[in-house]
């Protein structure tokens, strides 16, 4: 029978990479409001401190770790860490990620694989990492940050389109793979959510005019704005419940209905 307790994270270890600021944040805030004991990391002490002093300010006491995702030696020693001084991870978010917008033709191949690496294979080593200790507790939830750009191309993107889409199907190949030990990977694929990493995108104009491209998402969201990191605390509490055990390798998008619209007709 149904019972709220079915969307509680009480006693639940829920580990968010990338989660000083902006989303990462924001899903955290929502995991511990909901029970669960918050783990954090990012690529360094400055930015972890951050942070920590965001998440004592909201009356959070998070547990923040410095990892790089892409280095698998050093996420084991994370992990290995993290399981013995707060405990198994229940939840990981894999949501550690960055976009680098340059024409397809002008990106280096360097450039396109930092992309690759850390917004692919990092959620590739993380996942690696923690799939064990879920197998021996019995159960686990894996939480991928996906993209729009999961479905779509635009450009100066590619690198990102890219991994967003193999991220898809990395998410669905863990479902597969892993779903007979009780462990669901589902996605999260955010619309153009309002945070620093988009902020560029929203600048006011010399003019006093939106950004052409702030123009563009309004017009093509039939919510007709960006959506706010807090927008995808409810899906990512349920992604992360036992109210979802039965959900496994779906992309939850949360875009306010863009995938769903074809646009208006010009005037």
């Amino acid at each position: 029978m149904f019972s709220q307790k079915d969307f509680s994270l009480k006693g639940k270890v829920a580990l968010v990479t990338g989660a000083s600021y902006g989303i990462g944040f924001a899903i955290a805030s929502a995991y511990a409001a909901s029970g669960a004991t918050i783990v954090f990391n990012d690529i360094n002490q400055e930015l972890v401190n951050k942070g920590l002093q965001a998440y004592k300010e909201a009356g959070i006491e998070a547990h923040g770790y410095v990892c790089d995702v892409t280095n698998e030696d050093a996420v084991n020693a994370f992990i290995s860490q993290v399981e013995k001084e707060v405990g198994v991870i229940d939840i990981l978010v894999n949501n550690a990620g960055i976009i680098k917008r340059i024409p397809m033709t002008e990106m280096s191949a360097a450039d396109f694989r930092k992309v690759i690496d850390i917004d692919l294979n990092g959620p590739f080593i993380m996942a690696k990492a923690v799939i064990p200790s879920m197998i021996k507790k019995g159960h686990g939830k894996i939480i991928n940050i996906c993209s729009m750009m999961s479905e779509l191309g635009r450009e100066t993107v590619s690198a990102y389109a890219a991994a967003k889409g193999g991220l898809k199907m990395l998410t669905k190949n863990i479902a597969s793979e892993y779903g007979e030990f009780n462990i669901q990977c589902n996605g999260i694929g955010p619309g153009y959510i309002a945070t620093p990493q988009t902020a560029p995108l929203r600048e006011i104009q010399p003019d006093g005019s939106r950004h052409p491209f702030d123009q563009f998402i309004i017009a093509k969201t039939p919510a007709a704005r960006w959506g706010n990191p807090e927008d995808l605390q409810g899906p990512a509490v349920f992604l992360a419940s036992d109210a979802s055990n039965f959900v496994n390798g779906h992309i939850l998008y949360v875009d306010g209905g863009i995938l769903a619209y074809i646009g208006k007709q010009p005037k």
